[in-house]
């Protein structure tokens, strides 16, 4: 009986470590755990102003001028020329919203007018809302080229009291005008993804 006693607790023990080994792995294979990363690239911007970082430039229109009939770098009725605006987000991985402003403007010639898209416009205020605009991230063609024309008429006005009121005003404003120039200042901020 002994030797069969010294079986049974050989075959008990044989069961327990074998129960442990089962239950081992049905424990581990419940308790495993997988790791992982979280990861995320971030979006780069850029925004270019006419080739530089800069956001604010002076604009002289009498260096625009395309005239031979006047003194070099002069402005005078009859004269007109263009300037551009060129903006760049070729590098940004996001949209970008442009606004526009003129600032510090000083001796507009009265009769000077301005011209974007086909529209005449008085004054760089009305100007100004009229060239804003967006790049959008996935625009094929992430820059653009804002051209505005400027034009100071010969003669002003439909019927010859108008003509002879806004000569009147153009000889006024050749007597005090002496340099018309102003600041542009273009700032772009991220489209909204969420907009």
């Amino acid at each position: 009986m002994k030797k069969s006693k010294k079986i049974v607790l050989i075959i008990i023990a044989l069961i327990v470590v074998g129960l442990a080994f089962i239950g081992g792995r049905a424990y581990a294979k419940y308790m495993s755990r997988v790791t992982g990363q979280g990861t995320a690239d971030i979006a780069s911007w850029s925004f270019k102003v006419n080739e530089s970082e800069e956001k604010l430039q002076t604009i002289s229109l009498k260096s625009t001028i395309d005239n031979t009939k006047i003194l070099k770098n002069k402005i005078a009725p009859g004269t007109n020329g263009k300037f551009e605006i060129k903006l760049d987000t070729t590098e940004a991985e996001v949209g970008v919203n442009y606004l526009i402003r003129f600032e510090n403007e000083t001796q507009k010639p009265t009769n000077l007018k301005f011209t974007y898209n086909g529209v005449i416009y008085n004054n760089l205020t009305d100007l100004g809302i009229a060239l804003n605009g967006t790049i959008n991230a996935n625009d094929e063609n992430k820059v653009r080229t804002i051209q505005i024309d400027w034009n100071w008429e010969y003669q002003t006005g439909n019927s010859a009291n108008e003509i002879a009121t806004s000569d009147m005003i153009d000889t006024q404003d050749a007597k005090r005008i002496r340099n018309y120039t102003f600041d542009v200042i273009v700032s772009g901020t991220q489209v909204n993804p969420q907009a």
